[in-house]
């Protein structure tokens, strides 16, 4: 197996030896609305492939998008263990996310380019932020709605 593969199986795989942790309420509680972001990104992965606004150059399989490690590892995870520590508050929630993606945006970007793994081609870091900060606020409302409808129905 190439070197790289066996880092992009990590990154996938580690973060998932933290659910644990996280609890199972909170597991039940975050996972759903969790997932559908990440398929909303997914979907985003796939125009972003096609109208070049980023590009990953590396993955585990030829037909496979770079960013997959990424989605279902940290991010989903990540995004569980976010809501965890900030539901409730949707300030610290957006803060968090700020942080977190313009940390990703800024910094981990351009590792990834440094190390070959994947760069941004021609949309904006702030572009990029941007749209990750307003994903954030829709998830939030997204839990919001399915944290209501639960509690209608139960």
């Amino acid at each position: 197996m190439k070197k790289h593969k066996k880092y992009l199986l990590a990154v996938l795989i580690l973060p998932w030896f933290s659910i644990p942790l996280l609890g199972k309420r909170n597991l039940k509680r975050f996972f759903l609305p969790s997932l559908i972001i990440n398929l909303i990104v997914l979907a985003e992965c796939f125009l972003a492939r096609k109208r070049t606004w980023w590009y990953f150059y590396k993955s585990l399989h030829p037909k496979m998008l770079g960013e997959i490690p990424l989605l279902f590892g940290p991010f989903l995870v990540g995004t569980m263990w976010i809501f965890k520590f900030t539901y409730g508050n949707f300030r610290n929630f957006m803060i968090t996310n700020f942080i977190l993606d313009a940390f990703f945006v800024y910094i981990l970007m351009s590792w990834f380019k440094k190390i070959g793994y994947g760069s941004m081609v021609r949309l904006k870091r702030y572009h990029f932020l941007l749209i990750f900060t307003t994903k954030a606020a829709f998830l939030y409302g997204l839990q919001k709605f399915i944290s209501n409808k639960r509690r209608v129905t139960s």
